[in-house]
């Protein structure tokens, strides 16, 4: 009798591969196809290279503005740049008239003051840093600069 269960059983899975392989589309399997899309990092740009057509910081009426007064401006305090005209006052690398220009401060734009007073060139400079941006940063006249509160 065990002999007879164990034919029955191997019959089976004979007729049970017979029939799974033989329906249609048994011998061709599905295949599915991975997509990717590849979306570039955001990188940061820098920002447009200033134009210098004059080495002196001046007023459009080619006069300029009057330094604050002693003290007004100070080490930790904040500015904000006045006098320009709309043209911007140039923030430079080092201080100084031949420093390279990092970035144009806006009218009205707001920075803090992280070092200074250093005198070059005739003019007082001020190492400003917008609070928006540590990497915004470099030297600027103090001409165009008004003490202001806190933002």
């Amino acid at each position: 009798m065990a002999g007879t269960i164990a034919v029955a059983m191997v019959l089976l899975c004979v007729v049970t591969s017979i029939v799974w392989f033989s329906r249609p589309g048994a011998a061709q399997v599905e295949r599915a196809t991975a997509v990717f899309n590849i979306i570039p990092y955001y990188t940061s740009t820098p920002p447009p290279a200033i134009p210098s057509p004059s080495p002196t910081p001046q007023s459009p009426e080619g006069e300029l503005p009057p330094s604050p007064p002693p003290g007004d401006v100070a080490k930790g305090g904040f500015v904000q740049v006045i006098g320009t005209g709309g043209d911007g006052l140039r923030l430079r690398s080092e201080p100084g008239l031949n420093g390279e220009i990092r970035y144009l401060g806006l009218e009205s734009e707001i920075f803090r003051v992280d070092d200074g007073p250093t005198m070059l060139d005739g003019y007082t400079w001020w190492l400003l840093v917008a609070p928006y941006d540590e990497t915004v940063r470099g030297w600027a006249v103090s001409n165009y600069l008004k003490s202001v509160p806190n933002p």
